[in-house]
């Protein structure tokens, strides 16, 4: 059976009040009822193909610690802790003020899963860890505004047997906003024009040929596989995406919705950090 999108455990981090001083990208107010039932219905999605959920208390120190994705890059039962800035809606990240986000992570992953866990190395390095696109052969890095040369560096140096390429991205949504895995060698990526240069980029610069899943709303293409199952946004965020999935899709697809997340500018993806647990842990 393949290993690839297989996954024991998720680490989720509930809502907190102060999730709605978050920037939106169009102004609108964060409704926190409707994201922590979206934010449960995720949850229990996941807990329905055998993930074990790991949910940490609200943080109200941190609103952006509901991003649990960006805190770690895990494979093959090793971490490495990242150092992802702030969600904003400008240039101007601060790179520092979610340590307690990364401390958590750390520690759950030590603690509660027994992981080996690696630090970035040198103070130049910034990794955001929804910026690492896994595809089961290669890691591909986005660098941009939150993941820089450097830090992308420390990821080819963890795991030196996998190919490791930087790609430039544009704007500020991270890599696996644009571009996902809906599948073994399938990638999701969007129409919107940012999304389609960065696809050319990783196909002129891949190891390995994937097919390719284009949705027509940039939002569907952050979709997840998990333990054989793509779990996609519903129709009433996306309807002709939904149509796609449902079309080109062979195997088994859950949806669900996330609006509230996605008004921050962040996908399916950053919600959750998926972990597969190994029994013995790899010695570097």
């Amino acid at each position: 059976m393949p290993t690839f999108g297989r996954y024991t455990h998720a680490i989720i981090s509930r809502v907190p009040n102060s999730f709605q001083n978050l920037p939106t990208i169009d102004g609108t107010c964060i409704d926190l009822d409707k994201a922590r039932l979206q934010q449960e219905a995720l949850v229990q999605c996941l807990r329905s193909l055998h993930v074990d959920v790991l949910e940490l208390p609200p943080d109200e120190d941190s609103p952006n610690s509901v991003f649990t994705s960006d805190c770690a890059v895990i494979h093959q039962g090793v971490a490495l802790i990242c150092r992802p800035p702030s969600t904003t809606n400008n240039n101007n990240c601060n790179k520092n003020n979610r340590k307690n986000d990364v401390d958590t992570i750390r520690a759950v992953l030590r603690k509660e899963l027994d992981m080996d866990v690696f630090e970035l190395n040198s103070s130049k390095a910034f990794l955001n860890a929804s910026d690492v696109l896994f595809t089961g052969k290669e890691f591909f890095v986005g660098v941009g505004v939150e993941t820089n040369t450097e830090g992308a560096l420390q990821l080819a140096n963890t795991w030196p047997e996998y190919p490791t390429t930087p790609v430039k991205i544009e704007g500020l949504r991270r890599l696996r906003d644009r571009i996902n895995m809906a599948g073994i060698d399938v990638l999701s990526v969007s129409s919107a024009d940012k999304s389609q240069l960065l696809m050319k980029r990783i196909e002129r610069e891949a190891s390995h040929r994937y097919k390719v899943l284009t949705v027509p709303e940039e939002d569907a293409a952050n979709c997840l596989f998990v333990n054989g199952t793509l779990i996609h946004i519903d129709s009433c965020e996306a309807s002709e995406s939904f149509k796609v999935f449902e079309e080109r899709v062979d195997y088994p697809k859950i949806s669900v919705s996330i609006s509230e997340f996605h008004k921050t500018g962040r996908g399916l993806s950053s919600i959750c950090l998926l972990v597969r647990k190994f029994q013995n842990i790899r010695t570097l």
